[in-house]
């Protein structure tokens, strides 16, 4: 059992983060906000496939004035969920001259390093802190060792070299971008935004950096924290290294919220992102999204293919049933189904499922026994046995499943 690090909770809309509440899973749209249409059509794709908080850039004032026709638009389409506002170096001032805006997002996120400069900086901060404590928005401050404060870095660098034993120069980057963070928390705080209004991250590009600044933040605050490895790539790479860095993290119960910051391919889907998360948190046993699907890998004994159409083909019904199912049949999302491909492990997986089938190997029967809740229920043969298994698989749910309430 993972025991969650406390952190206080933060309300965001309906949600609450935090204070051992169920880990948020959010996403960020990479349209130009001002466009309405695609924006709110990227919102929606991304809420219905599990994003739970979705990120817009707030980048001028035509994005500005776009975020409350958005959030109408959402709404139309029953869609709620909270809108982020992703401010960097102006934010300052479109806050103070887009009130519908600030007004319309559920949560503001400010990068420290880039505020602004010297007095500017304290200024421009104070500014959308104060806007944010007068509408009682939760704020994510965000450090960023690719947008680090320079001049806070510097100051560090300049301490480090007049120490007795200097710090190697990485460690000193580690701990600028958590005091870039802490600080501008507890500068918020002395503003009037309360403790339990305020969301830290700290990201950082490399796995081992960022597992070492959580651990050290999370030491540090209560603050509710944000996971996320930034610029984590594209493809499996950027899979990879976002699962290894999180996994650890979760495991050791830091994080309240994650985001998997994957370079889509060209015209990719934007929903990889929130898929990712979703599996994450899954596998991991911290949370349930939809039913998951257990399927072998395929060797010498299963040159078919039938086994591999099966399982992709079982696993898309189940994600893209999810949405109508979660209004109808409550638990669905922890259901097991087992796909395998020959006799040697696929009885013994299809009985540990709740529906699973051991379909034929090379040179095997052409016969495929289906296990229910661990009972062989019946055997399949012939041509319609993928059509037939996805059958048993929705009578199952049907019979099996509480209607929600």
């Amino acid at each position: 059992m993972i025991v969650r690090n406390h952190s206080r909770g933060v309300q965001i809309g309906k949600i609450v983060v935090g204070n051992n509440n169920p880990i948020v899973v959010q996403s960020m749209t990479n349209t130009d906000t001002a466009d309405v249409v695609r924006t709110s059509i990227q919102v929606a794709d991304l809420a219905r496939a599990g994003s739970e908080l979705v990120r817009l850039t707030v980048n001028n004032d035509e994005a500005a004035r776009a975020v409350p026709e958005i959030r109408d638009r959402l709404l139309a389409l029953d869609c709620d969920v909270p809108l982020v506002g992703d401010f960097h170096f102006n934010g300052h001032k479109l806050l103070a001259n887009h009130p519908a805006c600030a007004e319309a997002l559920a949560k503001f996120r400010i990068n420290p390093g880039n505020v602004g400069k010297g007095n500017k900086r304290d200024e421009q901060f104070a500014s959308m802190i104060e806007i944010a404590a007068k509408l009682d928005k939760p704020v994510r401050i965000g450090a960023n060792w690719g947008s680090l404060d320079q001049e806070l870095l510097a100051r560090m660098l300049d301490e480090n070299a007049g120490a007795a034993t200097p710090l190697p120069l990485e460690q000193i980057y580690r701990d600028a971008v958590i005091r870039s963070a802490l600080e501008s928390a507890q500068q918020a705080e002395k503003l009037g935004l309360g403790a339990d209004r305020i969301i830290i991250s700290c990201k950082m590009s490399r796995v081992q950096d960022l597992i070492s600044v959580y651990q050290k933040l999370s030491e540090s605050c209560q603050y509710a924290l944000h996971l996320g490895l930034t610029e984590a790539g594209m493809g499996s790479k950027g899979i990879v290294a976002s699962t290894a860095a999180l996994s650890v993290l979760l495991q050791q119960g830091i994080g309240d919220t994650i985001r998997i910051s994957l370079t889509p391919e060209p015209n990719g889907d934007r929903t990889r992102e929130v898929i990712v998360a979703q599996e994450i948190l899954q596998t991991m046993g911290l949370r349930s999204f939809t039913p998951m699907v257990t399927a072998c890998p395929g060797c010498g004994r299963t040159t078919s293919t039938v086994f591999q159409h099966l399982a992709e083909d079982i696993q898309s019904y189940l994600r893209d049933s999810m949405p109508a199912w979660k209004k109808k049949y409550q638990g669905v999302e922890d259901m097991t189904v087992a796909v395998m491909g020959c006799v040697v492990n696929g009885p013994g997986e299809s009985k540990h499922a709740n529906i699973g089938i051991s379909l034929p190997g090379t040179g095997e029967r052409p016969v495929a026994p289906v296990y229910v809740d661990g009972e062989k229920t019946v055997t399949l043969k012939g041509d319609n046995i993928a059509t037939d298994f996805q059958e048993i698989v929705q009578n199952y749910i049907i019979d099996k499943y509480t209607a929600a309430s």
